[in-house]
C-alpha cells in the first residue's frame, strides 16, 4: 500500500512541476524576455556583414558596425557543444556592444578555409578596426569575457 501511495505522489508532483513550468513560459514576463543567441551565418550573410572576400580578396575590410566573435564549430564536436551556451551568454550580456555569430564549418567549408580553420572550435576576434585575431579550443566563459574586454570591448 505503501508503494502504491508513493507512486501516486511521483506522478502527481511530475503533473504540478510540469503544469508549473508550462504556466510560466505562458506567462507575460517570459515572453517579453528576449534572450540573445549567436546567429548562425551563411556565406552571402557573412559577406554582407563581416568580410566580402570577393570584393575585398587581399585585405580584411570589416563590414559590421559593431566589433564581432564569430565561432567556427560543427554540430558533431563535443567542445563547441560545450561553448554554444557561453557563446549566447556573451551575446547576451555584450548585447549593444559586440555581434557574436557563428558558422558550421561543414555548411561553410569555403569560409573555414579563408580563415584556416583546421581545429575547431575556432574563434575569430574582429575589432571595429584593425585584423582579426584567432583563437583555437573551447575555454570558459570568464577566459572568454577577459578576451572580449582586452581585445574588443575598450
Amino acid at each position: 500500500m505503501k508503494t502504491y501511495f508513493k507512486h501516486i505522489f511521483a506522478v502527481a508532483a511530475v503533473v504540478v512541476l510540469g503544469l508549473s513550468s508550462i504556466s510560466a513560459a505562458c506567462s507575460p514576463d517570459a515572453k517579453n524576455k528576449k534572450t540573445m543567441k549567436a546567429i548562425e551565418l551563411n556565406d552571402a550573410q557573412f559577406k554582407a556583414q563581416i568580410y566580402d572576400y570577393e570584393k575585398n580578396p587581399n585585405e580584411f575590410v570589416f563590414e559590421g558596425e559593431l566589433p564581432a566573435i564569430v565561432d567556427f564549430f560543427a554540430t558533431w564536436c563535443g567542445p563547441c557543444k560545450m561553448m554554444a551556451p557561453v557563446m549566447d551568454q556573451l551575446s547576451e550580456e555584450y548585447a549593444g556592444k559586440l555581434n557574436v555569430y557563428k558558422v558550421d564549418v561543414d555548411k561553410e567549408q569555403g569560409l573555414a578555409a579563408i580563415f584556416g580553420v583546421r581545429s575547431i572550435p575556432t574563434f575569430v576576434l574582429i575589432p571595429k578596426s584593425g585584423k582579426p585575431q584567432i583563437l583555437t579550443g573551447a575555454m570558459g566563459i570568464e577566459a572568454m569575457r577577459k578576451i572580449i574586454n582586452e581585445n574588443l570591448i575598450k
